[in-house]
């Protein structure tokens, strides 16, 4: 099962990310803010992820890591 890493500390929620993934599992915390006052992409239900990547290729800011 690929793994998925988020740098939430440097994620500036531009939400890109969650546009392109396939199963939809990547949305931005309503919750959280990080230190520079984003709110984060964040994965929800890890084991539905085929590590398709590109989630990792669309981040602007390199914040997404994906292991398989």
């Amino acid at each position: 099962m690929p793994k998925v890493t988020i740098r939430q500390e440097k994620c500036k929620g531009c939400g890109l990310c969650s546009t392109v993934c396939p199963k939809k599992i990547i949305f931005l915390s309503d919750e959280k803010i990080n230190e520079k006052g984003f709110h984060p992409a964040e994965i929800l239900e890890m084991e539905k992820c085929i590590g398709c990547q590109f989630c990792a290729t669309i981040c602007p800011d390199c914040v997404i890591k994906i292991e398989k």
